[in-house]
């Protein structure tokens, strides 16, 4: 049973399930009980990239207090799943594939 589901920016209805969170949490801990903020960076990020690494891996990022909140997906052809999020302090390099852009009038 999926315990985050949603349909991403990108169109992709991106998921993980209770156990795994619990799984992403022992890893990083500052994102424990964050799962409404990872939804919403989901659906409306700032920006996303295209990992360096992986042409199906996606970096979903939106700004989180003094850092950025970076979850980390893996897609396939409709669908995908979390693969990890985690605060950082910059946004990673890699192929910008959607950016918000912020009118300054």
């Amino acid at each position: 049973m999926n315990y985050i589901e949603v349909v991403s920016k990108l169109g992709k209805r991106i998921r993980t399930t209770k156990n795994y969170w619990d799984f992403i949490i022992t890893k990083h801990e500052s994102i424990e009980q964050m799962e409404k903020e990872v939804t919403e960076t989901l659906i409306n990020p700032e920006i996303v990239r295209l990992s360096k690494n992986d042409p199906n891996v996606y970096l979903y990022y939106s700004k989180y207090r003094k850092h950025y909140l970076c979850v980390v997906c893996k897609h396939f052809d409709e669908a995908g799943f979390i693969i990890t999020a985690y605060l950082a302090d910059k946004i990673k390099r890699g192929k910008l594939i959607y950016e918000t852009y912020k009118n300054n009038i």
